[in-house]
């Protein structure tokens, strides 16, 4: 923010001036806080419609708020503390993301597997229908079958388990 000037156009870049009218798109995308796309004109908002590859979209007239209310709002967003954390990109999870260990550092026992989608394919393929207390069971066979897979990929000397670490359990 200029002292003569609220914004600039997203497309051209002259300024627009406080209180004056500018254009916004009508797609939430462009409105977000992050993009905050403002245009001076109709002509520069359709220069961006080629590249934003809306299905459906209009120039919605607005007035820039006068020079006090921007000061106002600037100093408003600069004492409002930040509403996420920063994302983290590299390196192993925070501690608060790994999951809780049990009492006697064990991993927790929880449910591995998405019941309904479960139970949907026994119906298909049986007709039968499954009690929710076949999950655990269930789930104990995946994390064997996990915990191979790690010792697989450990002697390879990888840290990424693939789908040749998975062992096929034989059919009786």
């Amino acid at each position: 923010m200029s002292e003569d000037s609220w914004r600039k156009c997203s497309a051209c870049k002259k300024p627009i001036a406080y209180e004056a009218l500018y254009f916004t798109c009508s797609v939430s995308t462009c409105n977000r806080k992050r993009t905050a796309l403002q245009f001076c004109t109709v002509s520069c908002w359709e220069v961006h419609l080629p590249v934003a590859r809306h299905r459906e979209a209009w120039a919605d007239e607005q007035t820039a708020p006068s020079r006090a209310a921007a000061a106002r709002e600037a100093r408003r967003s600069a004492a409002a503390p930040a509403s996420r954390a920063p994302r983290r990109i590299l390196g192993a999870p925070p501690q608060a993301a790994r999951p809780a260990e049990g009492p006697r550092g064990d991993p927790p026992k929880e449910i591995l597997i998405i019941a309904s989608r479960l139970k949907e394919y026994v119906r298909v393929v049986s007709g039968f229908s499954m009690s929710d207390r076949a999950l655990g069971p269930l789930s104990a066979i995946v994390r064997e079958a996990a915990d191979e897979a790690v010792r697989n990929a450990r002697a390879d000397g990888r840290r990424t388990l693939l789908d040749r670490d998975v062992s096929r359990r034989k059919r009786t």
